[in-house]
């Protein structure tokens, strides 16, 4: 395809990463932030074996695995009897793959710097609201008054709440879903959690504690950890209300060897309220916009794939743009590299997480008893080890990508 002029709204993991794929094919690229600065929002993610790929394509491999902690192993446990409700071993599945737990400043600094590198446009205090498109091109509007454009392509990189998802012809429906998370980063507690793995404690699927080690902002910064506790949305503001020191007490009284990290939350302003939906787009396009990540489908974090699908979609399309010169059938050739991944994923993510977040002692049973037990019989370890690290189905051909070495790069 011949040089476009494309728009990218949002910088953040997608938005960034779509920029680098698309300046180097040779496209100009404006980056538009409604923040007046870009910065990364949350605490610590998963990257799977699909979004390493991703970024070692990039040539940020290097990089992002000395900012993150290698995970090789997602256990949880109910917290009253002790007995193993999770045990997900990356090695289960062919190859050495892994996981890397960074925080979300990390991945975004790696981005961004490779970003700024290359001395991309960045217009920041630019909140999108819509967009119109004429024979000219796409215009995007802004809460400020301004109009940006013409731009032969727009990439809506602007995360679940996107206005323009949601002003467009093919807006999804969305379903809020009850069971969010407080989320925060402390410092590591060496030698009171594994450091390779992502620990959780259960009681029935109401409550869910993490331990997630992350890694380092910075070579000389100490280790970090994330810490989540799941919370009924509705509910959140009753906690808040009834203090921070009976919600370290309820903590502990689940799990007593987080005592070391509740000790460095002295003030609710140092926690999160992280909140879900489901949505999930039929067709991530329309006319010259085109969604990804968050924008084109987002749910649960419970199986670990949002960045990873988002960082999978822009290397689609940057390969789709690639292989096609008119716009309309490259497109076309996204939504359907991504279609069956995307589906697959947004699926499995609505049937497992009323087993871990919702009311029902019903599901919280089946998962500790016969779910729990099936799970250790072959082949059903490696087909968790699957889900998890996002291979269920091969992510990478459609998306001219090729899965990197694992055993080869040894972590």
């Amino acid at each position: 395809m011949k040089p476009c002029r494309v728009a990218i709204v949002g910088a953040g993991p997608a938005g960034l990463a779509a920029a680098l794929f698309l300046s180097r094919a040779g496209h100009r690229i404006e980056l538009i932030e409604r923040f007046d600065a870009p910065a990364p929002v949350g605490s610590g993610l998963m990257l799977q074996p699909t979004g390493l790929t991703v970024l070692d394509t990039l040539g940020l491999g290097a990089a992002i695995h000395a900012a993150g902690n290698r995970i090789d192993r997602l256990y949880g446990a109910d917290a009253t009897s002790g007995r193993a409700v999770l045990d997900v071993r990356y090695d289960a599945g062919p190859g050495g793959r892994y996981g890397l737990a960074v925080h979300r400043a990390a991945l975004f600094t790696v981005l961004h710097d490779a970003v700024a590198a290359l001395h991309l446009p960045i217009t920041t205090g630019c909140h999108v609201t819509g967009a119109r498109e004429n024979a000219d091109g796409v215009f995007l509007s802004c809460a400020e008054g301004e109009e940006r454009g013409p731009y032969d392509l727009v990439i809506d990189a602007s995360g679940a709440r996107s206005a323009l998802a949601a002003g467009s012809a093919v807006a999804p429906s969305v379903r809020d879903l009850a069971y969010g998370a407080f989320w925060t980063t402390v410092e590591h507690a060496e030698g009171h959690f594994d450091t390779h793995a992502l620990t959780q404690r259960y009681d029935q699927a109401r409550v869910m504690i993490g331990v997630l080690p992350v890694g380092r902002l910075s070579a000389d910064s100490p280790a970090r950890a994330a810490f989540f506790w799941s919370v009924k949305v509705g509910e959140a503001d009753e906690v808040r209300r009834r203090g921070l020191d009976r919600w370290k007490a309820d903590v502990l009284g689940y799990w007593p060897a987080c005592a070391p990290l509740l000790d460095q939350v002295q003030d609710w302003e140092q926690l999160t309220l992280a909140r879900y939906m489901h949505r999930t787009m039929a067709t991530p396009h329309s006319g010259r916009l085109v969604f990804v990540g968050d924008s084109f489908h987002s749910t649960s974090p419970q199986l670990g794939q949002g960045a990873n699908m988002a960082l999978l979609d822009v290397a689609a399309l940057a390969h789709a743009l690639e292989r096609y010169d008119d716009l309309g059938q490259a497109l076309a050739s996204y939504a359907a590299a991504r279609r069956t991944h995307v589906r697959l994923f947004q699926m499995l993510s609505l049937m497992f997480t009323p087993f871990y977040q919702s009311d029902s002692a019903a599901l919280a049973w089946l998962r500790d008893r016969l779910v729990a037990t099936i799970a250790r019989v072959p082949p059903a370890p490696r087909l968790l080890a699957s889900i998890v690290s996002g291979m269920l189905v091969d992510p990478f051909e459609a998306a001219g990508l090729r899965e990197c070495r694992w055993l080869e790069r040894g972590g």
